[in-house]
C-alpha cells in the first residue's frame, strides 16, 4: 500500500499545468544510460515487449528539469505538498463548494450506483474528484513519459518508486492501446481526474459504464475511488472527523497529524474535548494552522482511508469539508 502515498506529491489544482516560466522538456540521449539498456533488457525479457519499440519510444522521451526539480530540493518549499492556506486560496473555498453541488447533481445517478455497489457514501466521492482535478477541469499538462523517465533514471529522492512507475506506463499503454508518447498528467506521472498514477490506473481504474476503462472517464472515475475507498474498509455513515474544542489560538500540546491516535482521556488530559458526537475511544489529531487560530478535529478510522490516496492531513480535511458541502 506504499504505492498510494505518492498521490501526496499532487494536491493543489494549480501545480497540474505547466507555469508560464517553467524550462520545456529538452532532447537527452537516454539510450546512452546503462541503466536505461538494463530497463529495456528486463522489459523485453520479463514482460514481452520489442526490443525495438522500447528503443523507439526512449529515443522519443525527453528530460524535463522542472520535473526533476520538485524531487531534488531545488524547487521551492510546499510547491508539492500544499499548505492549509493554500488548500484555502485554490480548492476548499465557496467557488469549490458550488461546483461540488452542480457536479452532484450532473452526476447524481451514476454517484448513487457507485454508492450502492462498494457501500460508500458518495458526498465522499465528490470531495476526491474536486481536490484531485476541480471535478475533471484540469487534469495536467506534462508529458508522462518525459516526466517518468526523468524521474525514473535521474537521481532524486523517489528515483525507485518512479523507475517502478515508469514500468506501469508501459504495461499500462500497451493494456488500452495507447501511444504511450502522446500521454498527458501530472508531473509525477498522474492521470485522468482523479489524477491516477500508472499502478494504481492499472488496479482500480475499470469499466463502471460499459464503454470500456478510461482514466479520463468521468463515470469510470467515480467507480475507481468508490472502488478504492472499498478496498481500504470504508463504513458507509460512519464518523469521518469531528471537530475539537481547545484553549487559545495555537495548539502545542501534541503532536498532530493524521498518523496521530490518541486515546479520548489523553486528549482530555491535554485540553482537547470533541465538540460534536465522536463515537470512537481513539482518534488522530488533526490541526489546521489558519492565519489567527488553529482548528483541532479529530480524524476517524474512514479519515485514515482518505489519506491512503494523499498521505497528507490537509488533503483529507480538504475532501472531507468539500463532502460536507455537498450533504
Amino acid at each position: 500500500m506504499k504505492r498510494f502515498a505518492l498521490l501526496l506529491l499532487i494536491v493543489l489544482i494549480p501545480l497540474f499545468s505547466r507555469a508560464n516560466d517553467d524550462r520545456p522538456p529538452v532532447r537527452y540521449d537516454y539510450l546512452s544510460k546503462p541503466d536505461v539498456r538494463n530497463f529495456i533488457q528486463m522489459m523485453h525479457t520479463r514482460y514481452g515487449f520489442s526490443e525495438a519499440y522500447l528503443v523507439k519510444v526512449f529515443r522519443h522521451a525527453r528530460f524535463d528539469r522542472d520535473t526533476l526539480a520538485r524531487y531534488t530540493g531545488k524547487f521551492k518549499k510546499n510547491s508539492t505538498v500544499g499548505s492549509w492556506e493554500r488548500f484555502k486560496l485554490h480548492v476548499v473555498n465557496e467557488e469549490t463548494f458550488q461546483n461540488a453541488r452542480r457536479f452532484k447533481q450532473k452526476h447524481l445517478g451514476t454517484l448513487k450506483k457507485a454508492a450502492r455497489i462498494y457501500h460508500v457514501d458518495m458526498d465522499y466521492i465528490v470531495g476526491f474528484l474536486g481536490v484531485e482535478s476541480r471535478f475533471g477541469t484540469y487534469t495536467g499538462d506534462y508529458n508522462i513519459l518525459d516526466a517518468l523517465s526523468t524521474l525514473a533514471f535521474h537521481r532524486n529522492r523517489m528515483q525507485k518508486f518512479f523507475k517502478n512507475e515508469l514500468k506501469h506506463l508501459f504495461l499500462f499503454a500497451r493494456e488500452k492501446h495507447y501511444d504511450i508518447t502522446r500521454l498527458q498528467g501530472s508531473f509525477a506521472g498522474a492521470m485522468g481526474c482523479i489524477q491516477q498514477v500508472p499502478s494504481m490506473a492499472r488496479r482500480f481504474n475499470h469499466d463502471f459504464d460499459g464503454d470500456g476503462a478510461s482514466v479520463w472517464d468521468m463515470d469510470d472515475c467515480i467507480g475507481s475511488i468508490a472502488k478504492f475507498m472499498h478496498a481500504h474498509g470504508w463504513k458507509k455513515g460512519d464518523t469521518v472527523a469531528v471537530s475539537a474544542r481547545y484553549s487559545g489560538s495555537r495548539f502545542r500540546g501534541l503532536r498532530t497529524g493524521y498518523r496521530t491516535d490518541y486515546t479520548l482521556r489523553t486528549l482530555k488530559k491535554h485540553g482537547v474535548t470533541p465538540a460534536g458526537r465522536y463515537p470512537y475511544r481513539s482518534a488522530s489529531l488533526i490541526r489546521l494552522p489558519n492565519r489567527t487560530r488553529d482548528e483541532l478535529w479529530l480524524g476517524a478510522k474512514n479519515f485514515r482511508i482518505l489519506t491512503r490516496y494523499n498521505a497528507s492531513s490537509n488533503y483529507g480535511m480538504a475532501i472531507y469539508k468539500i463532502a460536507q458541502a455537498v450533504r
